[in-house]
């Protein structure tokens, strides 16, 4: 791969759709959270999902998460939705929270390791909702190399992938600086995977019990 290409956000309209433009064909592109810069590629496409491990040098037994424009794109990956999904996501989302459900058979293995649980998010970053509403669903995880520190602007993601991806949406710093909580709705009570953007607290405000 070439010299990664770069956008910057100040040229918003150009830059996401050069990026939706790149995803549907099959590139992997980095851009933008609210809590860290995220790798994406499309769900609908196993080759480039497998390019996110390779650009990273992540093993291929760690999951991807997937990337949703809204809380009812639930339905088109998760074989159920459970209440607690619901009202989680009627309340953080857009936000710093993954959720964990289990997948649709025809969700690609290669995005979960083999597991039969997805982790689901909707961002709350205008560039990264937005390249999600017109590219579909993404795998996606952190912008970074595997044993790297998470990317927290543009410059984190360049140093680490130049040559690796083919474009880099240029946003400045993340807001958060810090990935997402995830909740796993798998098992009862849920349980908290990682400690992230959304305190704990106010997720038991929500569904009550929840485990660490």
């Amino acid at each position: 791969m070439s010299k990664t290409e770069i956008y910057p956000l100040t040229d918003f309209e150009t830059a996401v759709d050069a990026a939706a433009a790149a995803l549907k064909r099959g590139k992997i592109v980095a851009f933008p959270t609210e809590t860290v810069y995220g790798l994406g590629a499309s769900i609908a496409d196993e080759s480039a999902v497998l390019k996110i491990y390779a650009a990273k040098g992540r093993v291929p037994e760690k999951p991807l998460s997937i990337l949703l424009s809204s809380a009812e794109d639930m339905e088109k990956i998760a074989a159920e939705v459970p209440e607690n999904a619901k009202k989680l996501a009627n309340e953080f989302w857009p936000g710093p929270m993954t959720i964990i459900l289990k997948k649709k058979a025809e969700i690609s293995d290669k995005i979960t390791a083999g597991k039969d649980t997805v982790g689901l998010r909707v961002p709350a970053h205008p560039a990264a909702l937005e390249i999600v509403r017109r590219a579909g669903p993404l795998a996606c995880p952190s912008a970074n190399k595997s044993d790297s520190r998470e990317p927290k602007s543009a410059e984190d993601v360049f140093s680490d992938l130049n040559g690796k991806i083919d474009l880099l949406i240029d946003g400045g710093e993340t807001k958060i600086q810090k990935p997402s909580t995830i909740v796993d709705l798998t098992v009862t009570p849920p349980k908290i995977l990682r400690k992230g953007g959304l305190e704990i607290a106010e997720i038991r405000k929500i569904i009550g019990d929840v485990s660490e």
